[in-house]
């Protein structure tokens, strides 16, 4: 199997058009049209649905892609360990993450990476959407979750456990709950994608639900409405770690429940042929991550 062709499939899937991934590579659609027909020949299955005006995959290219990834890593980690060493890290590091544990720890870790190794390039994807990194292309998912291992191929980072916070001008005002009954008395201020705020009280899991005069669609958008002094948020601690060491905003803690305990993750296609370069990353993460000092 020619490496080339599995590499021009991933492209395709990431361009989302044959002409879009003839223009990535600098070829024409026809040639590449040529050689995914080569390919899906020599598996014996058609990988795409193809009309005129859309492009999707089969079953059978779904299921191949994850392989498609690995073949691509396995091969660059080959290449990799002979061309790197003792020359430092090399090659492009592709990572997703949220967008705000992405600006206040990603970002640094990388830049580090990158001076330290002038050869290594990197592309990270920021956003709050669960990304597909089989589809996209990308060597490790960094996410905020109550994952299990066996989810997918993961490995746990560091603690990031939900916190109550809220501003000392808000809590100067207002006061701070000191029970669940008291929280869902206080204006809070919700994340579109949390309809309720976790809590573990007496061992079970409670969600509840909360009000408050400001909904948002990001993190950041909580985050400063919370300094505004609007209202209770509820935050992972890495969200707002800066802030309330600075005293800009307040832990609260209540006497009756907790909030849920949540894990940052490093997600894979597969641990096999893993590139240095990604190695390094996931090292220099969790060194960054285990510095923070949780209360």
């Amino acid at each position: 199997m020619d490496f080339a062709d599995v590499a021009l499939f991933r492209s395709i899937v990431t361009a989302g058009s044959l002409s879009a991934a003839a223009r990535e590579m600098g070829t024409t659609p026809m040639l590449v049209s040529r050689r995914l027909a080569a390919l899906e020949a020599e598996l014996g299955a058609r990988l795409f649905h193809r009309t005129t005006r859309s492009l999707s995959l089969t079953p059978e290219g779904e299921a191949f892609l994850p392989h498609a990834a690995a073949l691509i890593a396995a091969r660059d980690s080959a290449f990799e360990s002979v061309a790197s060493a003792g020359s430092g890290l090399s090659g492009v590091l592709k990572v997703t993450a949220p967008n705000v544990i992405g600006h206040a720890v990603i970002v640094p870790v990388v830049a580090g990476l990158i001076a330290d190794n002038p050869a290594l390039r990197v592309n990270l994807v920021l956003s709050d959407d669960r990304v597909d990194i089989a589809s996209m292309g990308l060597d490790v998912a960094i996410r905020v979750a109550p994952m299990k291992p066996s989810d997918m191929i993961a490995t746990r980072l560091a603690d990031n456990p939900y916190i109550l916070c809220a501003s000392p001008a808000y809590i100067a005002r207002f006061g701070e709950p000191a029970t669940l009954g008291d929280l869902v008395s206080h204006p809070c201020i919700k994340l579109h994608a949390m309809e309720t705020w976790p809590f573990v009280r007496g061992g079970e899991l409670e969600q509840i639900r909360i009000a408050g005069p400001l909904s948002a669609s990001t993190v950041d958008a909580v985050r400063a409405a919370c300094l505004a002094g609007v209202g209770v948020a509820m935050m992972t601690y890495w969200d707002v770690y800066e802030q309330i060491e600075r005293g800009e905003l307040k832990r609260i803690v209540l006497a009756d429940a907790a909030p849920v305990e949540l894990g940052i993750w490093a997600v894979f296609l597969t641990r096999a042929q893993m590139p240095v370069r990604v190695r390094a990353f996931i090292d220099a993460l969790r060194k960054r991550l285990l510095a923070g000092t949780l209360p």
